[in-house]
């Protein structure tokens, strides 16, 4: 990978603040299917887009509740790559921020708090109707499978028809809880895109990592580092809509790029504490 060079690297060394942008293809890297293969299996004849609406969880919210359910199982019986597993131990160099296009919980369970999951999260859950949150750990099964210990949930049985699950009912006010992922013509989580925008404003180096730099207002993230003269470095295996702003480019994947782009162990530098999490 000759993109790795010493100016690169010695950027990277030298950064004390780092915000990472991360996209599917990070996740993809970990077998997560894309937003737009979500829709195989079992789930082929519903389409994510129809699902993936405030209408389909009006008209039948049991259906749209399996399919997240099931999103979130198979999610859980994947692992964090080696390139989740490097920003997480970058923060033990540097103050580092993550900003997430992903709906899943990857990068927490390889060790990083996530400042932004702008897309919300399939771990995540509020009430339809009052909008109290619903704590994971109520869904026993996915709270178990979250354990760094845990083995791979189980693959799910057999079927001809994929299974229906009720939502849990909100103890305050007795809706149907949903999950807390950003639906088609839904405002993104409060406060998220303002966490994001400050921790690229404040970035000594930005790091776009596996997103094809199509979705707003994610996509215009990069331009903020830009304008202020921050270098832009872009990991993907492919060309973006993101290129030509970035100041290096990395042809590779996360798990190929970002480990060897990490600080080396032995240059240990003061860092400021973690990042808070979302919220």
């Amino acid at each position: 990978m000759d993109d790795l060079d010493a100016e690169l690297l010695e950027l990277a060394r030298s950064a004390r603040t780092v915000t990472v942008l991360s996209g599917a293809g990070m996740s993809a890297e970990s077998g997560v299917p894309t937003f737009r293969d979500a829709g195989t299996g079992l789930w082929a004849r519903w389409s994510p887009e129809e699902l993936a609406t405030p209408e389909a969880w009006d008209a039948d919210p049991g259906l749209v509740w399996s399919w997240y359910l099931w999103r979130a199982r198979q999610v859980r019986r994947l692992r964090p790559n080696a390139g989740h597993r490097a920003i997480a131990r970058w923060a033990d160099r540097a103050r580092v921020h993550v900003v997430t296009q992903n709906v899943d919980d990857l990068h927490e369970r390889a060790g990083s708090a996530v400042l932004a999951h702008l897309h919300g999260s399939l771990f995540a859950f509020r009430c339809s109707g009052c909008g109290a949150p619903f704590p994971e750990r109520l869904l026993p099964g996915l709270a178990a499978e979250a354990r760094p210990e845990a083995p791979p949930a189980p693959q799910e049985p057999d079927r001809e028809e994929p299974g229906r699950e009720r939502p849990p009912v909100c103890p305050s006010c007795g809706g149907a809880v949903r999950p807390a992922v950003v639906w088609f013509g839904e405002e993104l989580p409060e406060g998220a895109v303002e966490r994001a925008a400050a921790a690229v404003a404040e970035a000594e180096l930005v790091l776009v990592v596996g997103t094809s730099g199509l979705v707003q207002p994610a996509a215009s993230l990069p331009l903020i580092a830009a304008g202020r003269g921050t270098p832009v470095v872009e990991i993907n295996p492919e060309d973006t809509a993101l290129t030509p702003h970035a100041d290096r480019t990395v042809r590779a994947g996360a798990a190929e790029a970002l480990p060897r782009l990490l600080p080396p162990r032995d240059d240990r530098r003061p860092a400021a504490r973690r990042p808070r999490a979302d919220g």
